[in-house]
């Protein structure tokens, strides 16, 4: 099963979809063996992780479409939401890197109204571009993929610009435009997740949970009872690895070596974990 499809039953299941952010395609498939049935890409990580630099629009499109390649397949049979920041241009931009997301196995893209280049949408100073024009992009996207199973997700960052009036606004015009999945980012209190949940009934809609962000930071159930289908946690895993490594690679070059009792996986569990002893065996067979 493709993880469009994947991706729409899910949608169609009763219960909150939780989607832990992965940037790379060893903690795509760490994800899916703890359980998650959804993986998601988040921009900042995969900007961290790939060039070591913050989100403010510097990854290209060939190289997000790349780094999809790469989790969409290490996190099968669950889907992956990529993050397609702002479409890295105007419509045809947006359609070409649909089709390309959908042709590396994404189960869905997510598309924002940021103008480039854009931040990450827990930072300050955003900017978005006229609602018709953000409009257009998603048009132009749903247009764009082959299959309906394949889901455009339209993301607005209206709240922290132009407050939450215009945000509800182009979250319906974008749904007008055949937006599958609404994400209103960076409400600042319960009430207002609570509003677009009001607004929104019937509507899969996203609720960005990052630590330290300007969202209320509530559990999957919570969001679940307000009426959100999905549940992101972007960076976690990417903040508690960044803080293990500072750990590691301190601990490492101040004793000379990796001190005995630090917490690791073995050599081998890692290898099984990556899948190494399938992958032999499979070439075995294939030799006869």
């Amino acid at each position: 099963m493709t993880g469009a499809k994947s991706l729409s039953r899910l949608l169609r299941r009763k219960g909150i979809i939780q989607a832990p952010g992965a940037y790379d395609a060893l903690s795509a498939r760490l994800a899916m063996q703890a359980g998650a049935t959804c993986v998601y890409l988040t921009g900042f990580g995969a900007a961290g992780s790939t060039l070591g630099v913050p989100d403010i629009g510097l990854m290209s499109a060939t190289e997000m479409a790349d780094r999809v390649r790469a989790l969409a397949g290490a996190a099968l049979p669950a889907p992956l939401i990529a993050d397609g920041d702002n479409g890295h241009g105007g419509p045809l931009n947006a359609a070409r890197l649909t089709r390309l997301y959908e042709q590396a196995g994404a189960g869905c893209i997510q598309l924002e109204d940021q103008v480039f280049p854009k931040r990450c949408g827990h930072m300050e100073n955003k900017e978005v571009i006229p609602k018709a024009e953000a409009a257009a992009k998603i048009r132009a996207a749903v247009d764009a993929r082959s299959s309906r199973d394949f889901k455009v997700m339209a993301r607005t960052d209206a709240r922290s610009v132009n407050g939450m009036a215009d945000a509800l606004k182009r979250a319906d015009a974008y749904l007008d435009a055949g937006a599958d999945i609404l994400f209103i980012e960076a409400p600042r209190t319960e009430k207002e997740l609570l509003k677009v949940a009001d607004t929104f009934k019937g509507t899969p809609l996203v609720a960005n949970m990052v630590e330290d962000g300007k969202t209320p930071y509530l559990t999957a159930t919570a969001l679940e009872e307000m009426g959100y289908k999905i549940a992101v946690f972007p960076v976690t895993a990417l903040l508690a690895v960044t803080k293990r490594l500072q750990d590691v690679y301190g601990s490492l070059l101040a004793q000379g070596r990796l001190p005995d009792g630090e917490d690791r996986v073995t050599f081998q569990h890692y290898n099984e974990l990556i899948g190494l002893p399938d992958m032999l065996a499979e070439a075995a067979d294939l030799d006869g």
